[in-house]
């Protein structure tokens, strides 16, 4: 975002710039996506996947879809890169926490539009079903209505060291501070 300056009869053009050297960056309070971000989130989550059981039916894969809510907390360093941490429970009858995570996450806003794809990877513990680590990557969008509150939907694959494949995917609101 350009400013002007008016200093000693002449105009002076004044840039902000990000450090992945991006114009269009502004500067003021108005901003949807700032550096130094904290934000906390609220979801619901969906998971498919398929594992494999010992039945005496010789039934062995089996389908594996459930939904959940969770909460996570993210911190963004610069406008563009941050930190992130989730948990979520699915079942209500094992552990109290299903799935705990922690990613990298690459923010791109798009202008002052209020959206912002990111993708992320990282990895985890999960504790239901088996307890077993794992990795995983995604990406999802966010939209800002103000600069402090927003909504989310993102899906990650994710690959646990003793099982199959999986998806899970999240929809909630995001707070930021």
């Amino acid at each position: 975002m350009k400013n002007t300056m008016l200093v000693g009869g002449t105009i002076l053009m004044l840039a902000a710039t990000s450090a992945l050297g991006d114009e269009n960056v502004s500067t003021n309070q108005g901003d949807y996506y700032r550096s130094s971000e904290l934000s906390v989130d609220a979801f619901g989550t969906g998971s498919l996947g398929e594992y494999t059981l010992d039945h005496l039916s010789n039934n062995r894969i089996r389908q594996n879809t459930k939904f959940g809510v969770g909460a996570g907390i993210n911190y963004f360093f610069t406008r563009n890169i941050g930190i992130g941490a989730d948990a979520y429970s699915e079942n209500t009858t094992g552990a109290f926490i299903d799935s705990a995570s922690a990613n990298l996450i690459l923010r791109l806003p798009l202008g002052q539009s209020g959206f912002a794809p990111y993708a992320f990877g990282g990895g985890g513990h999960q504790f239901d079903m088996g307890q077993m680590w794992f990795g995983q990557a995604g990406g999802g969008m966010e939209y800002r209505f103000t600069p402090h509150v927003g909504v989310f939907l993102d899906a990650r694959a994710v690959w646990p060291n003793e099982t199959k494949l999986y998806g899970v995917a999240r929809a909630g609101l995001r707070f930021a501070f």
